[in-house]
């Protein structure tokens, strides 16, 4: 999403009006659920998907002809077996998608697009709104800053909103929001050859990545594309570094036992919702003993640290853990965001 709104600046800037997609309903087996957005140009999709294969094309011949009109409109894709046959896909069910024209001489969306950016900069949470009912109603709420935008949002439904996509509607207002989630930070102890791999993987999925190591050949930028920060630290005095809060994923790697442990402690008087470690079971063992034998550690909090890391897809190389890393913060998130209210 921050591609987006990133995506949204630059275009105006160059003076060129787009077309937002949003996914407000999907039933069945569809590509993607309700929230999933791209934005169309004048020669055609430039940012994010709402599932690819024949919607997402039908999808984009709509928006050039809104380019063409000016007029925000929404239409249901209905997939049912003769439209699954008739259209190519391989998946059934139904996608409503809201088409909203974006003016590039609207200077509301660009303070959004602007205020959005911000919000990331900051770690602050916050929701994207668009009014289904107007052209370009669209707004952006965050307890840190209020509304911005012309989506005409009432209080009630402010103090309701879902942290996952939601439509809203009654008589005097339709409007569809989802919470833009930005605190959550991946921090990677461990710059070596695995960390290397995982980064530009998670940074393509929107995880915020900051990865920690106390050699400063392992903290060069250039080793990790989608960074936004590389920390030269002491392992052994993490808060004069970090401050790990429960939207926090934590991932460790260093390059032993005995580091390994000493991070784990302390990882595990923070509130981290995510503690991931790699190694071997007979590794677990041995550092899980040094953390009861010497830092007191109990059962319980030894529960909170997943280890071997990642999802059991018999990984191998650096790159093959590194996904299987990933698909295994992927889960958690989702499963996070599911308990939200």
């Amino acid at each position: 999403m921050r591609t987006l709104f990133q995506t949204i600046k630059q275009q105006f800037l160059d003076g060129n009006d787009l077309v937002l997609v949003s996914v407000t309903a999907s039933s069945g087996s569809t590509p993607r659920g309700a929230g999933s957005r791209m934005l169309v140009g004048k020669n055609g999709r430039i940012s994010g998907t709402i599932g690819g294969g024949a919607v997402e094309y039908r999808a984009e011949c709509m928006a050039l002809d809104i380019l063409e009109k000016k007029e925000s409109c929404q239409h249901e894709f209905r997939l049912n077996h003769k439209d699954v046959e008739n259209i190519g896909m391989i998946c059934g069910g139904d996608v409503t998608a809201f088409f909203q024209y974006l003016d590039h001489n609207d200077s509301i969306i660009m303070e959004i697009a602007e205020t959005a950016e911000k919000f990331y900069e900051e770690r602050k949470d916050f929701w994207l709104i668009c009014d289904l009912l107007t052209t370009s109603g669209v707004s952006l709420y965050s307890p840190a800053c209020d509304l911005i935008g012309t989506a005409n949002v009432p209080s009630s439904v402010l103090s309701s909103l879902s942290a996952k996509p939601h439509r809203y509607h009654s008589e005097d207002y339709d409007l569809f929001s989802e919470q833009i989630e930005t605190s959550g930070t991946v921090y990677v102890f461990g710059g070596g050859h695995v960390s290397q791999k995982l980064i530009p993987i998670l940074a393509s999925v929107d995880f915020r990545c900051v990865v920690l190591d106390d050699r400063p050949e392992f903290t060069d930028p250039a080793l990790f594309p989608g960074a936004v920060e590389t920390i030269l630290c002491d392992f052994n005095h993490l808060e004069q570094y970090v401050s790990i809060t429960a939207a926090d994923y934590c991932c460790v790697m260093t390059r032993g036992h005995s580091y390994d442990t000493i991070v784990q402690a302390q990882l595990l008087a923070t509130p981290a919702c995510y503690i991931g470690v790699i190694g071997s079971r007979a590794k677990k063992a041995a550092v899980f003993r040094r953390l009861i034998e010497e830092y007191n550690i109990n059962e319980q909090d030894l529960n909170r640290i997943i280890s071997p890391i990642g999802l059991e897809i018999k990984a191998e190389t650096p790159a093959e853990i590194a996904i299987s890393i990933t698909g295994q913060m992927i889960q958690v998130r989702a499963d996070r965001k599911a308990t939200s209210k």
